[in-house]
């Protein structure tokens, strides 16, 4: 199975050249945000490997907030962030983005501070790649070709299931799926379609993973009665941080949301991107680090197959922690409109948004962590929204497919390569077509 990677390329940008570095991002673009995914600077079609990718500038408006802890604020100058995520190792891409989109990069990032002409690319792409604490993948092991080459397989089967059930009719499930094979057999044989096997895993990946499935659980459990111990004392003093904790909650200013809604709703898929500072102490940075080495666990080893809990739309996600993990940072890509994105988040998960972004400056008020905070919906969407930085220039490999789509197509295929079992799973399977 192909594991995927990510990069987070972050470089202040030189004073008084943020004009310039916007026109130029903007010259990527098809529409306010849209890569023109054949772009001369950086041709994000050419890398086959890449998911999604992004270019913004963090202009963190909230900086001041802190100062209502009596913590002396921390200006945090414009940087340039580019990020993606791909298949296969990160290293081996970094080295592709510099032989292929080397003269573009290069023309981007000397806008940044300390990249010169005779600056190596690679090198300096590699000491200012940020790691993400925690990562989440809708499908791990889903690359861009198996997803391409699964949609292509589903748009060539819904005409000839139709054809074939205005000729038979749709009483012989059995004989409708075999004339399905048939049919793609025969467009494979004719270079028409084609089903790559996935690649199996590494062996030393494949004990990796399930040393740490397994080890995390355990030391959990190992320490479990200290954590028990203490607790009382924990509780005390979260609960203490918790009465004491602003809410610094302005209203959103109108042209800000205006200036975001113009990077949106382009696809049926929306890039997402929030900067905020942590709350000061060395309290809060424990919990973030727990919470979020948690999180990127369970989103590798509980919810690796296209849920994380019980929301559906996300194709990936990141938590990363930077200037000295003083301000973390949140990117993800996600179906359907923001509104909508936030209020299934809301729905169903609020407990979970508290465990991170709890720790966040000015959030809404929680209790014992994982109560009240983002069930009070309007404060929470007016923290996000304080914070959300625009996309200038944002590519998806394969524009107009949601995650739901994904998920059809692979279930498509593999119904295709060994037939559901029963009638009525075979059925089912019929209708996704």
């Amino acid at each position: 199975m192909t594991q995927q990677s990510t990069f987070l390329i972050l470089a202040p940008v030189d004073e008084g050249r943020i004009y310039d570095l916007r026109a130029l991002l903007s010259e990527m673009a098809v529409k306010p945000g849209l890569a023109d995914s054949k772009n001369p600077i950086v041709p994000f079609a050419e890398f086959d490997r890449l998911h999604v990718a992004r270019f913004f500038l963090t202009q963190v408006d909230t900086w001041r907030d802190i100062e209502a802890y009596e913590v002396e604020a921390r200006p945090f100058p414009p940087h340039l962030a580019f990020l993606g995520d791909m298949d296969g190792d990160r290293d081996s891409f970094l080295e592709e983005l510099a032989n292929q989109a080397g003269e573009g990069l290069r023309r981007i990032f000397s806008h940044c501070e300390g990249f010169h002409e005779d600056t190596d690319l690679s090198d300096w792409m590699a000491r200012h790649n940020v790691v993400e604490a925690a990562n989440y993948v809708n499908m791990r092991g889903r690359t861009v070709q198996q997803v391409r080459e699964e949609a292509a397989l589903a748009k060539a089967l819904k005409p000839e299931l139709r054809a074939l059930v205005d000729a038979h009719g749709t009483d012989d499930a059995i004989l409708l799926h075999e004339r399905l094979r048939e049919f793609v057999s025969t467009e494979q044989q004719a270079g028409r379609l084609r089903l790559t096997p996935p690649q199996p895993a590494p062996l030393p990946q494949v004990a990796r993973d399930w040393i740490e499935k397994i080890a995390v659980p355990l030391l959990l459990l190992a320490i479990s009665p200290l954590v028990l111990l203490a607790s009382p004392l924990l509780l005390w003093r979260l609960r203490r941080l918790e009465r004491s904790d602003p809410e610094i909650l302005p209203r959103p200013d109108d042209a800000h949301i205006a200036e975001m809604g113009t990077f949106e709703d382009h696809d049926v898929t929306n890039p997402f991107t929030a900067v905020g500072d942590l709350k000061p102490g060395g309290f809060r940075r424990a919990i973030t680090t727990v919470a979020l080495y948690l999180l990127n666990y369970a989103a590798k080893h509980i919810f690796p197959r296209g849920y994380l809990t019980r929301v559906q739309t996300i194709h990936f996600a990141r938590w990363v922690y930077f200037d000295n993990k003083r301000r973390v940072m949140f990117c993800s890509n996600y179906d359907g409109a923001l509104e909508s994105y936030m209020d299934d988040f809301v729905n169903k998960v609020a407990w979970g948004l508290n465990l991170v972004f709890s720790n966040g400056v000015g959030y809404p008020s929680t209790r014992f962590l994982i109560k009240d905070g983002a069930e009070q919906e309007s404060k929470f969407k007016r923290f996000l929204r304080n914070r959300q930085q625009a996309t200038l220039v944002w590519y998806k490999a394969y524009p107009g497919l949601t995650a739901i789509d994904l998920d059809r197509h692979s279930q498509i295929r593999a119904g295709l390569e060994q037939r559901p079992v029963g009638l009525r799973a075979l059925r089912k399977w019929l209708a996704k077509i």
